[in-house]
C-alpha cells in the first residue's frame, strides 16, 4: 500500500491510494515556491492577498458537505463535528482576510534619544513547510496557511498520511480563489524527504502539529539548519472542578471537552481533577453521562463519537489501557472495543507510578482524581510533561483569576469549554510544544520584522 492512503477507519476499506511525490517533483515544488515568493509575495498588495484568503474560507462553506464526506472516510468523525470544523476555517480565512491590513501595518518605535524616526516594517520571509496531523484535516491546515498566505509566504503543505483526500480538496480550493499554483502546494513526501525540503536553503521555516516524537524530529533538522520552526504537540489538559453553582451543567461541560472528535483532540479534557466535597457526586454523574455515549456510524448526524482514526490509533490506545489497569487503575466505565469503535472509558486510581499518570490518552479514555484542595489541584494539574490548555470550573472569580495564573499552561478556559476563536492564540508550553497559531500572535511566526530607521 502507498504511504498516502484513505482507509475508511469505519469498515476498513482502502478507498484510494496516492502516490508519494518524486524527489525530482519535490524539488520542482520547491523551486515554484520559490518563484511564487519573488513574484505573488513581492508584487501583490496585502489587499489581494488577503481577497484571495477570503475566498477560500468561502468555498470550505460552500462544500461543507462534501468536504464533511471526505473527512468521514478518511479518519472517521461524526458529521456534524466535521462539518462544525469547516465552518470554523470559513472564519479564519476570514479573520485574516478582514484583519490582514492592520496586522500587518507598520509599527512605530517610540525613540529615546535623537532625531528622525523608526518603524518595524512586517513582510514575508519566504517559502515555509507545514506538517499536518489527521485529528481536524481542514482546520489544522487554516490556522497554517491563512495568515501565512496573507503575509505572502508560499505554502508546501504536507498532510497526515491517512489525509490525503481532503488535502486534495484544499489544493483546489486554492486555486479556485485564485492562489497562485506555487504559492500553495501539497507535497505527499516521505519523512526522509522532509527531512532534505527542511534543510534546503530555499524553504525559511517550518510548523508541525503533530506528536512529541515527530515535534523533536523536525525541531533538531530545523535547528541543525538555522530554520524557525513552531510546534504544536500533545497535551493532557486538566479539568479542575473546584466549585459549581449547577453540577449538572459542570459535568455535561466534562463530557463534551473529553469526547470531542471522539476524545482525539490534543486540548481536549483528559484528567478531571475534584475536590473532595465534589468528587462523589461528580464521578456519579459523570460516568452515567459518559457511559450513555456509544461509538457509531460517523456518517449519521446523530452520531456523537465514532471510531478510532486507524487500526494503529486503536491498539496503541488499547495498550495504554491495558497497561493502566494492569499498574493499578480502576475501570469504573469500559467495555470491549470492536474493530476500531472504542468504548468511553472511565479510570479513578491512577497514581504517579502508574505511566498512564504522565501519558496522553488520545481517545474516549478520561482519568478521574480526587484531591483536597486548590493547591492540590493546581499541584497535579501542573504534574504533567504537557502544557497545552486548561479548563477551571469555580464560582469564586478570585479563585478563577489565581488558578489560571498559577497553571503551567498556554491556555486557561474557565467555567466553560469549546471556547476557541479565530481571534484567540492557540499553543502551550513544556512538551506540548511552542509558538502560537491563530489570532494576532498566529501571523506574527514566521515575518520578518524588520527595523527601518531614518535620520531626517
Amino acid at each position: 500500500m502507498s504511504d498516502y492512503a484513505v482507509v475508511n477507519p469505519a469498515t476498513g476499506e482502502t478507498v484510494k491510494e496516492y502516490p508519494t511525490i518524486s524527489d525530482a517533483g519535490l524539488q520542482e515544488a520547491i523551486a515554484s515556491a520559490e518563484d511564487a515568493f519573488r513574484d505573488w509575495s513581492k508584487n501583490s498588495s496585502i489587499e489581494e492577498r488577503a481577497a484571495a484568503v477570503r475566498r477560500v474560507g468561502e468555498l470550505h462553506v460552500e462544500r461543507r458537505e462534501e468536504l464533511a464526506d471526505i473527512i468521514i472516510r478518511e479518519m472517521g468523525k461524526p458529521r456534524e463535528q466535521a462539518l462544525g470544523e469547516i465552518d470554523f476555517c470559513g472564519d479564519i480565512y476570514g479573520f485574516y482576510a478582514d484583519n490582514a491590513e492592520k496586522l500587518l501595518a507598520d509599527e512605530p518605535i517610540e525613540l529615546l534619544a535623537g532625531e528622525g524616526d523608526a518603524l518595524i516594517r512586517k513582510s514575508a520571509m519566504g517559502p515555509l513547510i507545514g506538517i499536518m496531523p489527521w485529528n481536524f484535516p481542514y482546520y489544522q491546515v487554516a490556522r497554517f496557511a491563512g495568515p501565512n498566505l496573507t503575509v505572502g509566504n508560499p505554502v508546501l503543505l504536507k498532510p497526515a498520511p491517512q489525509c490525503p483526500e481532503s488535502a486534495e480538496a484544499i489544493a483546489k480550493m486554492m486555486d479556485d480563489a485564485g492562489v497562485p499554483s506555487g504559492a500553495y502546494q501539497t507535497i505527499l513526501a516521505t519523512n526522509d524527504q522532509i527531512a532534505d525540503a527542511i534543510a534546503d536553503p530555499r524553504v525559511r521555516g517550518v510548523s508541525l502539529t503533530g506528536s512529541e516524537r515527530a515535534g523533536a524530529a523536525v525541531a533538531e533538522i530545523a535547528g541543525r539548519n538555522l530554520k524557525k520552526v513552531v510546534l504544536e504537540l500533545g497535551g493532557s489538559d486538566p479539568f479542575i472542578l473546584l466549585g459549581s453553582g449547577d453540577l449538572e451543567e459542570a459535568i455535561q461541560s466534562a463530557v463534551d471537552a473529553r469526547l470531542d472528535n471522539t476524545g482525539q483532540s490534543c486540548n481536549a479534557a483528559k484528567r478531571f481533577i475534584v475536590t473532595e466535597d465534589l468528587y462523589d457526586d461528580f464521578l456519579a454523574g459523570f460516568t452515567e453521562k459518559m457511559k450513555s455515549v456509544e461509538p457509531g456510524d460517523p456518517a449519521s448526524d446523530e452520531t456523537a463519537i465514532g471510531p478510532l482514526s486507524s487500526s494503529t490509533a486503536t491498539e496503541r490506545l488499547q495498550d495504554q489501557l491495558d497497561r493502566a489497569v494492569a499498574q493499578g487503575a480502576e475501570v469504573v466505565v469500559g467495555g470491549e472495543r470492536n474493530g476500531n469503535f472504542f468504548p468511553v472509558t472511565v479510570l479513578t486510581g491512577v497514581t504517579p507510578e502508574n505511566d498512564a499518570y504522565r501519558e496522553e490518552f488520545f481517545g474516549p479514555v478520561a482519568t478521574v482524581y480526587k484531591v483536597a484542595s486548590e493547591d492540590e489541584a493546581v499541584e497535579l494539574a501542573n504534574d504533567t510533561p504537557f502544557g497545552l490548555g486548561s479548563y477551571v470550573f469555580t464560582d469564586d472569580p478570585e479563585q478563577a483569576r489565581r488558578v489560571a495564573e498559577n497553571l503551567d499552561t498556554g491556555m486557561v478556559y474557565v467555567n466553560g469549554v469549546g471556547l476557541d476563536g479565530a481571534e484567540l492564540p492557540f499553543g502551550g508550553v513544556k512538551r506540548s510544544g511552542f509558538g502560537r497559531e491563530l489570532g494576532t500572535y498566529g501571523i506574527q511566526e514566521f515575518i520578518n520584522k524588520k527595523l527601518i530607521r531614518t535620520l531626517k
